[in-house]
């Protein structure tokens, strides 16, 4: 049997991006997560859902926010630039260089040492 995570609303979300509640998950008035649970309930059009990393968990955690506590989107990370080929430059790689046939013991068929003294039989090739 194998195991898995149930998929919900919340799968669909990015990370550390604000999405409007109403556009999720429909529902009743709630609160803040900031705000705390003494506040005023607030429509769902009102909200914004943003999902957190969590160290311990792949999926993450979701809170709402109002707009006042609303964390700012977090910008993509710019990308690297474009590396340019230089024909003047020294090429990466070495040419392969070629490997010289290694000695097998005629006996054994095992392979023998630069020494040339097979090390199961003791025979010198």
């Amino acid at each position: 049997m194998k195991i898995v995570a149930s998929s919900d609303w919340r799968d669909d979300l990015a990370f550390e991006t604000p999405t409007l509640v109403a556009d999720v998950f429909p529902g009743e008035d709630t609160r803040c997560s900031v705000c705390g649970g003494d506040s005023q309930p607030l429509p769902r059009t009102e909200l914004w859902a943003v999902k957190h990393r969590h160290p311990k968990q792949h999926g993450g955690y979701v809170r709402f926010y109002c707009l006042a506590h609303r964390p700012a989107p977090q910008k993509p990370a710019a990308a690297p630039a474009p590396v340019r080929a230089d024909r003047r430059a020294a090429p990466r790689r070495s040419p392969a260089v070629e490997e010289r046939p290694r000695a097998v013991c005629p006996n054994c068929w095992v392979e023998v040492p630069s020494t040339g003294v097979c090390g199961m039989c003791g025979a010198t090739v």
